[in-house]
């Protein structure tokens, strides 16, 4: 089982690639580098409870889609 990080990284790209919306756009939605959303979906750091609300506040969705994985 991989850990909650990769997990979560992985779905934060899946819902970010389905709305066309590059690492880039939801970087300066979130107020964040690009570098940091490239970690954050590649597991090598998990987001901050704050930056999690920004998330699902750019990508539309409620904070609870964020951790709606299955993997």
């Amino acid at each position: 089982m991989s850990s909650i990080k990769i997990r979560f990284g992985s779905h934060l790209r899946q819902l970010r690639i389905s709305r066309n919306i590059t690492q880039l756009q939801l970087a300066e939605a979130c107020g964040v580098s690009v570098e940091s959303i490239s970690n954050i979906e590649r597991g090598k750091h998990g987001p901050r409870l704050e930056l999690i609300a920004d998330l699902a506040f750019a990508l539309s969705v409620p904070v609870s889609e964020l951790f709606q994985f299955d993997n």
